[in-house]
């Protein structure tokens, strides 16, 4: 059996307040074409299948255009609620889309849904958990505190016949106490959650993980997070975006093969002069969305002027000798500048007129002026 692993698609994303729709739907069709040279059989989504609980239409349309495309090669598809996606709303016809070949997590009920499927060498059980947390298990079961308990409840009352198996799951899973790598954004998302140890699910021929965006194994090859298939934050510009496809052998080993997946625009990050920012290297793409730090002390209109030769600028920002003094804590630097003075110049280099005796006299009022160090 040959499939291929994707997760965190977070279809309908809007990074920086720009769409990433149509980038999106240039990087399935990709893997569409990427299932079809390498005979492909099925395809996993480990959850995260939209970047909200209720999706936007285009979001909706696009998914359900890559599905039909799976469908026309007869290829089955395996999907799993992420934290992203509302369980209910992605389980909608789910007993009308097995007929198609498409196999979707219902909201848990006490027992997770596991499917089975022949190849040349006999059966595979799928079992596909979505994201599930303790609140959720302990409706049915006793004893579960935390996300281990849930965990281990959830596979320990999951009856699985075959001896190849593959387990779909979307939580944070960790290596005797190691985190997986993770980026800026997943840090201030995930930190709330516990991780689950590998050695939890580790006898699995392979196991398909979404949540994290990098990909990487955890602990043991056939325990792998996918990573989503594009870059959706400028702390990913290092991340080398792939898919994994798995083929499990006869004695249930499950070789593993990385395609690396390339953007329609790539996310980067460059750093100078407005000068040198504005002459780009021969050759260079400069349709990519892009973080751009200036070394310049100023610059009026920065945005406009770098996206006429950098059009999908997202950010702008500015490292200079004055950008580096106001790394000096605020109780510091009250003590070294008159504030309601160097505002007053800010307001006049701005308006062209003077801050009236009257607003100063209201800076020196305000709790920051006064608060002591």
């Amino acid at each position: 059996m040959k499939f291929i692993h994707l997760g965190d698609l977070h279809l309908g994303k809007r990074v920086n307040e720009i769409s990433m729709i149509d980038d999106q739907k240039y990087i399935l069709n990709q893997i569409i074409q990427i299932v079809n040279d390498n005979n492909v059989k099925a395809v996993i989504i480990a959850g995260d299948v939209y970047d909200r609980q209720i999706p936007p239409q285009e979001a909706v349309c696009l998914l359900d255009d890559f599905l039909t495309k799976l469908n026309k090669l007869d290829v089955k598809c395996f999907i799993i609620s992420g934290n992203h996606d509302s369980d209910e709303r992605l389980a909608f016809g789910v007993n009308i889309f097995e007929k198609s070949g498409v196999y979707v997590s219902p909201v848990y009920d006490s027992k997770l849904k596991t499917v089975t499927i022949d190849d040349e060498y006999g059966k595979i059980d799928f079992a596909l958990m979505p994201f599930l947390r303790p609140a959720q298990v302990r409706r049915y079961y006793d004893n579960v505190e935390n996300e281990t308990d849930a965990v281990k409840t959830v596979l320990e009352n999951t009856n699985m016949q075959n001896k190849r198996k593959v387990l779909i799951a979307h939580q944070f899973v960790t290596y005797r106490g190691q985190k997986p790598e993770q980026c800026d954004s997943e840090v201030l998302s995930v930190g709330t959650l516990g991780g689950i140890d590998v050695d939890l699910i580790k006898d699995f021929n392979y196991v398909a993980l979404g949540h994290i965006h990098g990909a990487q194994k955890i602990g043991y090859e056939h325990v792998r997070y996918s990573g989503s298939p594009l870059k959706y934050s400028f702390s990913e510009v290092n991340h080398k975006k792939s898919v994994p496809i798995v083929e499990i052998d006869e004695n249930g080993n499950a070789n593993i093969q990385l395609i690396p997946l390339k953007p329609k625009r790539d996310m980067r990050k460059i750093k100078g002069s407005l000068a040198e920012i504005l002459s780009p290297k021969q050759g260079e793409k400069t349709d990519d969305y892009m973080h751009i730090t200036l070394t310049d002390d100023a610059v009026i209109d920065a945005m406009s002027k770098v996206r006429s030769v950098y059009p999908n600028t997202m950010q702008v920002e500015f490292e200079n000798s004055q950008t580096k003094q106001l790394d000096i804590p605020v109780f510091i630097l009250k003590k070294q500048l008159d504030l309601p003075v160097l505002f007053a110049d800010f307001f006049n280099a701005q308006n062209g007129q003077e801050l009236s005796s009257e607003m100063i006299d209201f800076l020196k009022n305000t709790e920051l002026y006064n608060e002591e160090g």
